[in-house]
């Protein structure tokens, strides 16, 4: 996708999970949350400040696999995704590296809703 098209399907995307949840308009920190959160498929609930700076890992994580940067080792035993880096990941300048997330959340989200 072209950094347009992608800057207009985030704001669809923005609008629909914001629709759907009620809420305000989320940005890409709380859109890695909900992706975490989906992968970790214990549904909502309570979480501390570092099992969500982990569910935005294991969001990030399953992204990136999409592009053979990781792919999922397992389970822990309380249940939680584990990624293996497969290859190492470009150092990309912070807004190329937001684009890319923005771009592979839509996908991602894409085949959720579709």
């Amino acid at each position: 996708m072209k950094p347009a098209e992608i800057h207009a399907k985030w704001k669809e995307l923005q609008l629909k999970i914001a629709k759907e949840f009620d809420s305000d308009t989320p940005d890409l920190k709380v859109i890695l949350f909900l992706i975490g959160v989906q992968e970790l498929g214990k549904g909502p609930g309570k979480y501390s400040k570092r099992q969500k700076e982990e569910l935005m890992h294991i969001a990030t994580c399953r992204l990136l696999s999409e592009m053979g940067f990781y792919e999922l080792e397992g389970l822990d035993q309380d249940g939680w995704p584990h990624w293996k880096l497969i290859k190492p990941v470009p150092s990309y300048a912070l807004m190329e590296q937001e684009l890319l997330l923005k771009g592979l959340a839509i996908t991602y989200f894409e085949d959720i809703y579709s």
